[in-house]
């Protein structure tokens, strides 16, 4: 089974491309909403989160408030490192899970859409590498657009990962995604035909 990681930075238009890998029919194991569901409560994730943070991270319906315990870690290294040492074995654990269920029923390529796929350090993950890239203007433009940010913390956001420039050296594959969706399918598609997956 030959496992795809799918990675860019934030306002890349990664979700785009996943959505188009799906389009073709590759199953597609989405870190971003695994991390979502393994804080949900009654995980034991959740637990922990709780447990280390306090409940004033909580919302009304006792949901983790995401902005609020975002805000925390955003500027705080060490809690922030915390976080991550609880929710990324979660991660793994149901990313891997999921993996095993697409090859039981006889998945030959499944793409695992990790946002930080070199900074969580998970490349041993995956067997090939597709990098959605866009240079810094366009990605701080969307941001603000997307997000309602303003310029600074737009700034802010992306200074937080690794600069997308770097990524390109670690992808075995680029998806330049300045144009026209369609332009960006095509990339894609080469991609896929070029590894035998379609």
């Amino acid at each position: 089974m030959m496992i795809i990681g799918l990675t860019g930075g934030i306002a890349s238009g990664k979700s785009t491309v996943s959505n188009m890998i799906k389009e073709v029919g590759i199953p597609v194991v989405d870190a971003d909403i695994i991390a979502r569901e393994v804080v949900q409560k009654g995980e034991e994730a959740y637990e922990k989160i709780v447990d280390h943070f306090g409940t004033e991270i909580l919302s009304d319906d006792e949901s983790i408030d995401r902005p609020k315990l975002g805000a925390i870690v955003f500027n705080n290294e060490e809690k922030r490192l915390s976080l991550n040492g609880i929710v990324h074995p979660a991660i793994r654990k149901k990313m891997l899970t999921e993996i095993k269920q697409y090859k039981q029923v006889g998945n030959k390529i499944v793409v695992l859409d990790i946002p930080l796929l070199f900074e969580s350090k998970l490349t041993y993950m995956v067997d090939k590498i597709i990098l959605v890239y866009v240079d810094q203007e366009i990605q701080k433009e969307r941001l603000i657009k997307r997000d309602q940010f303003s310029d600074e913390e737009a700034k802010a956001r992306i200074a937080s990962q690794m600069p997308l420039v770097e990524k390109i050296e670690l992808a075995d594959e680029v998806i330049h995604n300045h144009g026209l969706k369609e332009e960006t399918k095509q990339q894609l598609l080469k991609i896929l035909n070029k590894w035998n997956c379609l």
